[in-house]
């Protein structure tokens, strides 16, 4: 069973429409990029049922969303962008609230994940910097022993270290082969660190979705004078610039004569010379 799959989704807005096929399998987790405005949160959205979308169906571990979401809707843990917890609530009394909401909430995990995080427990949530708020979203949202996580931009305003220790968590969680991770971020070196698949959003579409290892594979860097790059098949260059000795240029690995070899090239530098290629289409 894949944790989600969305066949056909479509929600138009006034200047924006987004329309997407996406497949997340079990045990696995999945990178959503995407600039700002590129459909993320959308996306997000419509996958929990939060907006109605305007065509297709999603389901969810196996149910249809669009039908009765309810009988999944605690195996899925939740960390949103804002996330919105009561701001008189401490950490503490946050998870007394959640514990008469979640039938497998699991105080003990809980305390452990607020100690791990160095979450303060005795400070209202008012009053938490942007970087405690969403790592008090990610120990809540871990703490039900949900099968599916959820997660938007779920390191943004965290210091590098906890980033770190924050997506080493979440790796954790996947070596359960019934578990699965949905995580948009425009950090695409957390993804590029933590992801099987990765899927390029932009403007509403998917400019593609593969495994990290098949991109890899597929796609590198290479250093060229401008005569050797100009001999090349314009159907291998992805994207290229000049610089001072010569051009520097993503391609397609296969479609590279013999005698040249490719670096590896960043996720990050593959989607922004994707994303210039769609804009000048």
């Amino acid at each position: 069973m894949n944790a989600i799959e969305i066949q056909g989704l479509e929600k138009h807005y006034a200047g924006f429409d987004l329309k997407l096929d996406l497949t997340l399998p079990q045990g696995c987790i999945l990178g959503l990029v995407g600039e700002n405005g590129a459909g993320k949160t959308t996306t997000i959205k419509a996958i929990l049922g939060m907006l109605r979308p305007d065509a297709g169906t999603i389901r969810v571990l196996g149910q249809d969303n669009g039908k009765s979401f309810v009988p999944v809707r605690e195996d899925i843990g939740v960390v949103l962008d804002e996330p919105g917890f009561p701001a008189c609530l401490t950490a503490v009394q946050l998870g007394k609230v959640l514990a008469g909401i979640y039938r497998n909430w699991d105080a003990a995990a809980y305390a452990g994940y607020l100690r791990q995080l160095a979450v303060p427990t005795d400070k209202k949530y008012q009053d938490f910097s942007r970087g405690m708020k969403m790592k008090l979203a990610i120990a809540a949202a871990l703490s039900h022993h949900p099968k599916l996580l959820v997660l938007d931009e779920p390191t943004s305003g965290l210091d590098p270290v906890v980033r770190d220790e924050v997506v080493g968590i979440f790796s954790e969680f996947t070596r359960d082969e019934e578990h699965a991770v949905l995580i948009s971020s425009h950090i695409v070196s957390d993804l590029e660190k933590l992801c099987d698949y990765i899927a390029f959003l932009h403007k509403g579409r998917l400019l593609l979705c593969e495994e990290k290892d098949a991109l890899r594979e597929e796609y590198g860097l290479v250093q060229l004078a401008k005569a050797d790059f100009a001999a090349l098949d314009p159907a291998a260059v992805v994207g290229s610039r000049a610089t001072p000795y010569g051009v520097s240029a993503i391609v397609r690995r296969e479609a590279l004569p013999a005698g040249i070899s490719a670096e590896p090239v960043s996720l990050e530098d593959l989607f922004v010379v994707m994303v210039k290629g769609e804009e000048k289409a």
